[in-house]
Parts: C-alpha cells; sequence; structure tokens
C-alpha cells in the first residue's frame, strides 16, 4: 500500500494558519490528481485545494472549522487503487464514487465592478475574438488541449448528454484556473438548444470559424436554484413577519473589517466633479483595436487609475498608514481594486492588489487590472493578491450610483471613489462667452483618515485627479 499525506498548503508569505471550510469528497471517494476536494479560508481569501495525487481519500485529518497550521496534515491519499480497486473494475468502486461525489465548491461570481467600470452600454466584443470551434466527436478527456482538468463527474455528465470533448472546451468554466463545473455544464446544456448549439453552424463570412458560443453571465445559477455562494444574501421577501438569516463566514469577515475600519479612523469624505470628455471619446476610438490587438476590453478604471497615481506622486502622504502614533509614508504604490462578488455585489466584496503600480504604463494598468478581475470572478485569488495594498480605488458607477462616502481599506488612510459617466449640459466659457454644452461629467469622492489628512489636503487631491482627468490628452498613445 502506498499512502500520500496531504498538508496544508502554503497560501502567502505572511498566512501562517488557514481554516477548512468544507471538504468536497467524502472518505473512501476515488480521487484524481488537481481535483478540487477540499476549500480553506484566510482572513483574506477563500481557495480551493487540489489533490496532489491521485488515488482514494482514506482519512480526514482536519474537519470543517479547523484552524491548520501551514505544513501540518490535513488527510490521507491511498495512491495504490489496486489495494482497493482492482485494474479492470472500471465500473465499480472508484466509477460509483466518481458519480456520487460532490462536485468542486461553485465559485463566487464577481460583478463586473473593476473590469467592466463606468459601462453606458453592453458593448459586443469583435466576433473573430470571441470564436471558437466546437466541431468534433473525441469522447471526454481528462484532460483537455488547452490544459484543463475535468473531474469523474463533468465527464460523466458529458458522456451521458452526448457532449464531445472538443464541445466541453469550448464551455467556459468558472472553477479554480478556469475548471468546469458541473453547474457550468448544466448551463450550458440548458441555453445550448437556443444560443448555444452542440454542433454550431459554420459562419457565414466562410472563415470556417464556427459561430461565437454566448458567453454565460456572471451570476450564471439560474434564480431559484438554491445554489447560495460565499457571502451572498438571499433576501426575497420573508414569508413571516420576520426571518432570520445566518451571515455565513466571509460575511462576517467583512463586517468585522467595516466596523474595524470606522473605529479605527476619523472618516471624511470629499467630493468634485470632472469632465471626462476627452477621455470617453478616446476610449470609443481605441477600444476595439485594443480588444482585437490584445483579447480584453479597454475599460475607464486603468485611467482613473493612471490619474490618482500621478496624483499620489504630488501628495505622498495618502500613500500611507498610521501604526499608533507614527506615520508610515510608502514608497511603493500598490493599488486596490474593489470588485464586488455575485449579482448586484450580493455575494460580497474583495480588494485584489495590483503591487508597484506607479511603475506601470497605461496598458500595464489595463492588463493587470483585467487579470485581478478575472482571478476574482473565478475564484483564483491568492492571499498575496490581496495583501500589501496602500491606496484603493472603488467604482459604484458600475451599478449606475452618482456617488457614495466608501469606507477606508485599513491600514490605507483614504480610498478614492467614482460614479457613473453621464453626459449633462454644462455651462461652459468660450472666447469669453457662456455657452451650454453637452459634456462627459463624472462624479468623484474621497474618503480619508482625518487623523492625519486634514481638509484642505484631501480636496486638493481630488482637485488635482479632476484636472489631470480634464487635461486628458486625445492624441496620446496607449
Amino acid at each position: 500500500m502506498a499512502r500520500v499525506e496531504m498538508v496544508m498548503p502554503k497560501m502567502g508569505e505572511s498566512i501562517m494558519e488557514g481554516t477548512v471550510i468544507e471538504w468536497t469528497k467524502s472518505v473512501g471517494d476515488t480521487i484524481e490528481q488537481d481535483e478540487t476536494i477540499l476549500e480553506i479560508a484566510t482572513d483574506k481569501v477563500d481557495s480551493e485545494v487540489p489533490a496532489p495525487e491521485s488515488g482514494i481519500l482514506v482519512e480526514i485529518l482536519a474537519e470543517a472549522g479547523d484552524v491548520i497550521e501551514v505544513g501540518k496534515p490535513i488527510a490521507i491519499i491511498e495512491t495504490d487503487m489496486d489495494a482497493d480497486v482492482s485494474a479492470g473494475g472500471g465500473d465499480s468502486k472508484s466509477e460509483a464514487a466518481a458519480e456520487e461525489a460532490p462536485e468542486e465548491t461553485e465559485e463566487e461570481p464577481a460583478a463586473a465592478e473593476a473590469e467592466e467600470p463606468q459601462e453606458q452600454e453592453k458593448e459586443e466584443a469583435p466576433a473573430e475574438a470571441q470564436a471558437k470551434t466546437v466541431e468534433g466527436d473525441t469522447p471526454p478527456q481528462r484532460h483537455g488541449s488547452d490544459g484543463r482538468f475535468f473531474s469523474p463527474l463533468v465527464r460523466s455528465i458529458a458522456e451521458k448528454e452526448g457532449l464531445s470533448q472538443e464541445e466541453l472546451e469550448s464551455i467556459e468554466g468558472s472553477g479554480s484556473q478556469g475548471r468546469v463545473n458541473k453547474q457550468d455544464v448544466m448551463d450550458y446544456l440548458e441555453n445550448r438548444g437556443s444560443a448555444t448549439t452542440s454542433k454550431p453552424a459554420a459562419a457565414s463570412s466562410g472563415s470556417g470559424l464556427s459561430k461565437p458560443v454566448e458567453k454565460q453571465a456572471a451570476s450564471s445559477a439560474p434564480k431559484g436554484s438554491g445554489e447560495i455562494h460565499a457571502g451572498e444574501i438571499h433576501a426575497g421577501r420573508p414569508v413571516e413577519n420576520v426571518q432570520v438569516i445566518k451571515m455565513d463566514r466571509m460575511r462576517k469577515v467583512i463586517a468585522e473589517h467595516m466596523v474595524k475600519s470606522k473605529q479605527t479612523s476619523a472618516h471624511v469624505t470629499t467630493f468634485g466633479e470632472a469632465d471626462v470628455t476627452n477621455l470617453v471619446k478616446f476610449r470609443e476610438k481605441n477600444k476595439d483595436k485594443f480588444y482585437k490587438e490584445n483579447g480584453f476590453k479597454l475599460t475607464f478604471t486603468p485611467f482613473f487609475i493612471e490619474a490618482t497615481i500621478q496624483a499620489l506622486r504630488e501628495f505622498p502622504l495618502m500613500n500611507s498608514s498610521v501604526n499608533g502614533d507614527e506615520i508610515h509614508m510608502k514608497r511603493d504604490i500598490n493599488y486596490g481594486i474593489a470588485v464586488a462578488l455575485g449579482e448586484s455585489g450580493s455575494g460580497g466584496l474583495i480588494v485584489p492588489v495590483i503591487k508597484n503600480a506607479g511603475d506601470m504604463n497605461l496598458y500595464g494598468l489595463a492588463r493587470s487590472t483585467n487579470e485581478l478581475a478575472g482571478k476574482a470572478r473565478h475564484k483564483q485569488l491568492s492571499p498575496d493578491d490581496l495583501a500589501g495594498g496602500t491606496f484603493t480605488l472603488t467604482n459604484y458607477g458600475s451599478v449606475g450610483n452618482l456617488m457614495g462616502t466608501p469606507i477606508i481599506n485599513q491600514p490605507q488612510v483614504a480610498i478614492f471613489g467614482t460614479g457613473i459617466i453621464q453626459k449633462r449640459p454644462m455651462v461652459m466659457e468660450i472666447d469669453g462667452n457662456d455657452v451650454i454644452a453637452i459634456r462627459h461629467m463624472v462624479y468623484l469622492s474621497m474618503s480619508y483618515d482625518h487623523r492625519i489628512i486634514d481638509g484642505a489636503l484631501g480636496g486638493a487631491f481630488v482637485q488635482r485627479v479632476k484636472q489631470l482627468l480634464e487635461e486628458f490628452d486625445p492624441n496620446r498613445t496607449i
């Protein structure tokens, strides 16, 4: 018999322990290498843990709720399959376990707060960038041509429903590293008869590419399915006069952080308004070309980050933290982006960090923003992705709001907010005459720690960002 001891994995440089949230496999279940078998949590992020080896889970050493140090054993895996399953026993215990085993923990869909800020209308991605070829009759395999792992349950469903390997690979997975899970397959099958087909006809252009597979919405779980993600609050109309909803772990952590921030810092919020017409025209002119060349959208977020970074260089006290009676000013600008999880933010809030953002150009900021938003959406963020932030941007305009008073992300001393960009009639002076013109306007706000940031400094910072946005050069390059 060959047994492998599975240990609590390392989750970040400063993370020394983790809490077991849930085992997705039970003792006796057959597991495959890289298949998710449990979910763990730190005070920063929840993570799925894959099996280090294929085999049978013979012993669980850490139950849900246990706090385990990094490197300590949490399970025993029997890797000698012949010890319990005969070589030809493909229809015996291993197949039964694969059929009955629960699928890996579902993902928390991220609202496109960081990736799709300020959008006034839905944009159609270029067909050539979205198109996927799904024709073929290869049976479902353990690993796809793109390296993605397909669990036994996913392959079993695919075989029963007549999905080929090519079609299975065309499904956009919401799991870790883009992994396709049970819900992804069920959603695909539900829509296959209408928007998505198993054998799409060739595009009329004659290019040989299939018609684009319709991308599933971020919150792909069918309404009424009863599925609840971490941090999500299902608040339908109560049946009784008072309905009690128990907070889950993620919601408790968010609540603790928000209350702690208010108790720690003396919050003040300052507002401004910026004319971003030149910026909007620049993005409108370049967004399609940018998408074709890079494969992701050019949103407004990197422009706002770029402007605030320039202001941070001029007002370095805004890029600091308070430790007792000491002010720790930071040279590096590690930029946090608040991302809402779930439909309309119902799944909670998380703040991934662009490390050394002050050293990046606009393209680098755009790519980093897109990558972090994707990792948040697919639940691939590590604790290191959330650590070390020195300044944060939140975009409440993504859901149509004009302005807000954000709560500081401790131990930082300021958080910047952007509202929705709207066309408004504005009075302008041209050649000494007042005229009314239609301009693209956005409200800006910043909450800051009044212990060290006075109103004059906070106001000057907001006005500097306003000036940088309004003086945006429409003839610049990305």
